[in-house]
């Protein structure tokens, strides 16, 4: 079967691979739309220290499902919409004991520590199945970016009363701006780019801040969710939020940020991270997106053959592109 490969910095293309055999504790799905994330871009750039070559990336998925093995419960039927859950959890180590296994000690992605789903056909444990009934398959596929952001919102313990800044326009940090909106909150988009934050206004932020320009006099966030990784827009977390505030960080940094540490004691901040996503995240998400229009963050759709390209064209310019989907 036909699947993507990123077989070196700087080279994808397409391959054939073997096709999945459905254990019994499996389900075996039909890919129709697998998503370009960020973390795909960074293994086809070299910047990503999870990954090793040859990689099928690929863990954003609008699937039905093809087979379901005999081990199954029932709740499961041929030919539903489906997405999936791309992590695994070990179910021993710390965050596994405490419930959390999103933050699993031992995670393996799909895609990144482990083989991805950009391929036709994937066989995955039933526990990972996510039914998306009422959902497109092209939707189905934005679901586990936007989770990501979500999850960060209820790490945040953002509530109606409270401002935030979600600093990063991105697929997850608009993601962070519908479920901060959801819950009531006054949301602040931060981002370097005026379209992203254009977006972020019709998703429903009361304020946006361009990171270029000075800071014009905007509340002072009681939460602020840090999704870009980097040195400067950490440094602008710590400076902004409010005493007794919260920082979330989503983004990897790629070295070391000096941080005015004084401001920790000297505001009582809460500082947390937040990996990956719970189910109750995913099950959000789905019934955000059933009833509202998710489409303009496909930035665009192509096929197995044009992965090439469009890695190329996206490192070429990082900051326009939301998600681009492969069809199948």
């Amino acid at each position: 079967m036909l699947a993507v490969k990123i077989y070196e910095p700087g080279k994808a293309g397409v391959c054939e691979v073997g096709a999945p055999v459905c254990g019994a504790d499996e389900v075996l799905v039909k890919i129709h739309y697998a998503g370009f994330c960020g973390s795909d871009l960074n293994t086809f750039r070299g910047a990503n220290g999870m990954v090793s070559y040859p990689r099928i990336p690929g863990h954003e998925i609008g699937a039905t499902i093809a087979e379901i093995g005999s081990g199954v419960p029932a709740g499961f039927t041929v030919g539903q919409s489906v997405t999936l859950n791309p992590y695994t959890n070990c179910g021993h180590c710390a965050s596994c004991r405490r419930g959390r296994v999103n933050a699993c000690e031992n995670n393996e992605t799909l895609g990144v520590q482990r083989d991805g789903a950009m391929k036709e056909f994937i066989a995955v444990p039933w526990k990972k199945v996510i039914p998306c009934d009422g959902v497109s398959l092209r939707d189905a596929a934005l679901i586990e970016p936007m989770s990501v952001g979500f999850h960060a919102v209820d790490r945040g313990r953002v509530t109606d009363t409270d401002v935030v800044m979600v600093i990063g326009c991105g697929m997850v940090g608009l993601g962070a701006v519908v479920r901060a909106v959801l819950r009531g909150a006054t949301v602040i988009a931060a981002d370097l780019d005026d379209e992203k934050l254009a977006l972020a206004r019709k998703l429903g932020a009361a304020y946006t801040y361009n990171t270029a320009s000075e800071w014009a006099g905007l509340p002072d966030p009681d939460v602020v969710i840090e999704a870009v990784g980097a040195v400067p827009t950490y440094q602008l977390a710590v400076n902004r939020v409010a005493f007794t505030g919260r920082i979330v960080c989503i983004g990897y940094a790629k070295s070391d940020v000096a941080l005015p540490t004084g401001l920790f004691v000297k505001k009582e901040l809460d500082i947390m991270g937040s990996r990956n996503a719970n189910p109750s995240d995913f099950e959000a998400v789905v019934k955000y997106v059933r009833s509202h229009d998710v489409s303009q963050f496909v930035s665009g759709i192509i096929k197995p053959s044009e992965a090439q390209k469009a890695l190329s064209d996206w490192a070429a310019a990082p900051g326009k592109v939301f998600r681009i989907l492969v069809e199948f």
